[in-house]
């Protein structure tokens, strides 16, 4: 890492320290601290709710770094000479957001000097489900996590996450068993006769109201299906209810 982008990582964390922001390191970081996979990275990842977001912001400009609001969905910058930190609320196709229990269970780490913290693995592998398109696809570093913890995951806190999106979930541990066929048993049992037992329920009794769902996974890939098909478009959907939370919550505050 450069120095004048260290340099910057290392005055956002310290400022977030000194002020008490609530956040969690999450990106390269979070998964060298659970897998020990140590990688090249262009940004810091801070992961904070958004009611902490604005008061975060406020403070950096107020100490003369330069902010912007990406996408007010998830996504704010903080740039200084070519380089930047991301400061994230949630998924850019809204469908997961993050909320206080995330920073509340977020584990010690000393990141780039600075005693810190990173996401507990079920967050961290959490906030990799939806990172599915065609130009980057974070199924690798989920496996990864699983093998790396050796399955040493609250699976209950993991399903929860996961909620309705239960078969993305599926998916990424098929990938897993797929990749260590002989470490399936990291993932216990009693999670893969649940999701499995779910599959074959949606197989008998499909939902004929149901949906279709595939501009969550990528909303370019499956552009045509929204845009000539005339199928729904659920990405739009969940970002448009996210924002008009985002609204109200700041007109709140």
């Amino acid at each position: 890492m450069p120095e004048e982008q260290r340099s910057l990582c290392h005055q956002v964390l310290e400022l977030f320290e000194e002020v008490h922001i609530s956040y969690a390191v999450a990106g390269a970081f979070a998964l060298q601290t659970h897998t020990g996979i140590c990688r090249d990275t262009k940004d810091l990842d801070i992961f904070l709710t958004f009611d902490s977001v604005s008061d975060a912001v406020s403070r950096l400009e107020r100490r003369g770094f330069s902010c912007e609001v990406c996408d007010p969905v998830w996504l704010y910058k903080v740039r200084r000479n070519g380089f930047f930190v991301d400061l994230i609320t949630g998924m850019s196709n809204a469908v997961l957001t993050v909320d206080q229990s995330w920073i509340d269970r977020a584990q010690p780490a000393l990141i780039l000097g600075v005693h810190s913290r990173v996401l507990r693995p079920e967050e961290l592998l959490a906030s990799k489900l939806f990172v599915t398109r065609r130009e980057r696809f974070d199924g690798a570093d989920i496996a990864h996590i699983i093998f790396g913890t050796r399955g040493g995951l609250d699976w209950d806190r993991l399903l929860f996450l996961a909620g309705e999106h239960w078969e993305v979930l599926l998916w990424a541990l098929l990938l897993f068993h797929y990749s260590y066929p002989a470490q399936t048993h990291y993932v216990p049992h009693r999670v893969w006769d649940l999701l499995i037992a779910r599959l074959q329920d949606s197989l008998r009794h499909p939902d004929k109201n149901a949906k279709f769902r595939g501009s969550l996974i990528d909303e370019k890939m499956f552009a045509i299906d929204v845009n000539e098909w005339g199928l729904d478009n659920l990405f739009l959907d969940t970002r448009d209810r996210r924002m008009q939370t985002v609204a109200r919550d700041s007109i709140r505050s």
